[in-house]
């Protein structure tokens, strides 16, 4: 059974963006591939779909980066 997510804390790439400080949504991909233990995805639809990321990850590990 896959875990209970609140949809509350889910983040697309262009707000991931805007919290990781850059300018264009593509720019996630980049960081993806640059940073090996940034957060992945917890839903990835296929390409060219929606990515979604759970929010309190992505804080986490900006707050371990700096």
């Amino acid at each position: 059974m896959a875990p209970m997510v609140n949809t509350e804390e889910l983040v697309d790439s262009r707000e991931l963006a805007a919290l990781l400080g850059l300018t264009h949504a593509n720019s996630v991909s980049l960081y993806q591939r640059r940073y090996a233990d940034m957060p992945r995805p917890v839903v990835d639809l296929g390409n060219g779909r929606p990515r979604l990321w759970l929010r309190p990850a992505i804080m986490e590990w900006l707050e371990n980066r700096r």
